[in-house]
């Protein structure tokens, strides 16, 4: 069990990949499940200590240590933490898609997010005004675009919204392992 920041780092280059949340959709340790932490008292103002650590590690273990661990959506929508050498030798092969591959919705958001970053509400903004989709069909195509490993999260530390970037352009060398070897 784990209670620091530096334990959670060192839990995730141990495990290699796990969920950020514990969910029946996988068999997948997660990180909420290593914690020891208390959850939220009654009373207490806040989400509690144990959701405050799991949502603040989530995106401070990638923005801290680039090098070592990736921050992402798995199959099910899941997110999950799992290291770059796990990424790269297991989690590519299986998971990535070409963009054209996916919803028309999806590859129209990605075209928008490799021309410049996008944060998510702003971009959810311009889809709905653009496509006429709805919040919830956004939410699934961009959703899919992290499962297929088209895009990912900006991993800096002064970005407090959800940025989006292409996987190409923040895990270059993955990529051209992988799909300039194909």
């Amino acid at each position: 069990m784990i209670k620091t920041f530096e334990e959670a780092h060192q839990l995730i280059l141990e495990l290699q990949i796990c969920t950020i949340f514990e969910s029946s959709k996988t068999e997948l340790p997660s990180l909420w499940e290593h914690l020891d932490l208390p959850e939220k008292q009654e009373g207490e103002k806040g989400w509690g200590q144990k959701v405050s650590a799991v949502w603040d590690w989530k995106n401070r273990l990638p923005a801290e240590f680039p090098d070592e661990i990736f921050y992402g959506k798995i199959k099910g929508g899941l997110a999950a933490l799992m290291t770059l050498d796990y990424l790269r030798d297991v989690h590519f092969k299986s998971s990535y898609k070409c963009v054209d591959e996916l919803h028309p919705l999806s590859t129209h958001i990605f075209k928008k997010i490799r021309a410049e970053p996008w944060e998510t509400t702003s971009l959810r903004k311009e889809m709905i005004q653009e496509c006429g989709c709805s919040k919830s069909q956004f939410d699934t195509a961009l959703k899919n675009l992290q499962i297929s490993l088209n895009i990912a999260r900006s991993n800096d530390l002064e970005i407090e919204r959800d940025t989006w970037l292409t996987f190409q352009e923040l895990y270059p060398e993955i990529w051209n392992w992988h799909v300039l070897e194909d």
